[in-house]
């Protein structure tokens, strides 16, 4: 008698993204901005504190955030009120604006050793490296927002990026405003990376009556 194939048996597998939250990674509100800034202040973490207040002002990818250069955001010894940069995913130019407080935390980091002769405005600890890697900027944003009690799943380098233009949005609608400050080529993007929350449609939801005559 013969006996049918069967089909192999394989030992299920917890599937990749069992725990975490997927998805478009959250933009900080002010509270957290400010609490990071504070801590990083307070422990005298002057590296940090001029990268997360450049990754928030600059609206980057992380791509093109670690590979800011000295001469990118300094001209004469100074700071610079306003950059460009080249986008490595575009290759087009995006400019952006370096805050009072961002120039002043720059300014600050720029005093270190490390930074003497130094290239890249966040150089690497590793002379096979000239600056700091995505995937290290990547641990840097996560040690970031879990020291304020932020789910690290929930937040990323992307967090930093979206940050500023969600606000800006929130407190204008100017969505081509957003658009150039992100570097996108179709509005399509910008609507597509602001996405929608779910505390905003509510808040809409609740900002709105509907009248017995069925007029809003």
């Amino acid at each position: 008698m013969e006996t049918p194939n069967l089909a192999a048996i394989r030992a299920l597998r917890p599937a990749w993204n069992k725990g975490r939250i997927v998805g478009q990674k959250r933009a900080l509100k002010p509270k957290h901005v400010w609490a990071i800034s504070v801590r990083l202040e307070l422990a005298e973490n002057y590296r940090d504190l001029a990268l997360f207040n450049m990754a928030i002002d600059s609206k980057l990818r992380g791509c093109d955030l670690v590979k800011i250069k000295v001469v990118n955001v300094m001209a004469s010894g100074q700071i610079k009120e306003r950059a460009s940069v080249l986008q490595s995913k575009m290759q087009k130019p995006v400019r952006f604006e370096i805050s009072e407080g961002t120039r002043a935390s720059i300014e600050q980091w720029m005093e270190d050793e490390l930074m003497v002769g130094s290239e890249y405005l966040w150089p690497g600890r590793f002379h096979e490296r000239l600056h700091i890697s995505t995937r290290q900027y990547a641990r840097i944003v996560c040690d970031w927002v879990t020291s304020i009690g932020l789910e690290a799943t929930a937040h990323g380098a992307h967090s930093m990026r979206r940050t500023k233009v969600r606000q800006i949005h929130k407190k204008t609608g100017n969505l081509p405003a957003v658009q150039l400050l992100l570097g996108h080529t179709k509005m399509d993007s910008t609507v597509h990376y602001l996405g929608v929350e779910l505390e905003d449609a509510l808040a809409i939801a609740e900002a709105i009556e509907i009248s017995p005559k069925g007029r809003l």
